[in-house]
C-alpha cells in the first residue's frame, strides 16, 4: 500500500491532482454504472481506492505548504495580517497563528530523517518576517 509519505516524494501537486482526478473520475463512472445497470466502467481495485485516499492527503499537504509560502510572499510585499486574513477568509489572528504553527512544523522537519526542514536561522528569519498580528494595520 502507498502511504502519503511515499507518494509525496513521487508527485508534484499537479501530477498528484491529475492522478487523483483520473482515479476519482473512474470511481464516479463505475458508481454511476452500478445505479443504471451498465457495466462499462471498471471499478477501482482496493489498492487504487487506497492510493486515491493517500493522494488526497498528499494534495492537502502540498496545498497547505503552497498557501503558507504565499503568506510569506504577501508579508514580504508588506501586506498586513488583516489583509492576509481577509484573503484567506479568516481573521488576522487566525491567519497569523496558522502561519506560526507552520513555521514550527518546518523547524521540526529539520530533525526528521528524509525531510527537508528549516534550521534555527531559517526559523528566526521566518518569525521576523511574520512579525505580530497587529503589525502593518492602519490605526
Amino acid at each position: 500500500m502507498s502511504t502519503p509519505d511515499d507518494l509525496e516524494r513521487h508527485f508534484t501537486l499537479l501530477t498528484a491532482v491529475a492522478r487523483y482526478e483520473a482515479l476519482r473520475t473512474r470511481d464516479a463512472l463505475a458508481a454511476a454504472d452500478d445505479d443504471d445497470g451498465v457495466t462499462d466502467a471498471v471499478p477501482l481495485t482496493g489498492e487504487e481506492a487506497l492510493e486515491m485516499l493517500a493522494l488526497s492527503e498528499v494534495i492537502a499537504r502540498k496545498a497547505v505548504y503552497g498557501r503558507q509560502l504565499s503568506v510569506r510572499s504577501a508579508r514580504r510585499a508588506r501586506a498586513s495580517w488583516a489583509q492576509i486574513g481577509a484573503a484567506l477568509g479568516t481573521s488576522k489572528q487566525a491567519a497569523w497563528e496558522t502561519h506560526n504553527r507552520w513555521i514550527d512544523e518546518q523547524a521540526k522537519r529539520d530533525h526528521s530523517p528524509g525531510h527537508w526542514g528549516w534550521d534555527d536561522d531559517d526559523v528566526a528569519a521566518a518569525r521576523a518576517l511574520a512579525g505580530e498580528p497587529n503589525e502593518g494595520d492602519q490605526a
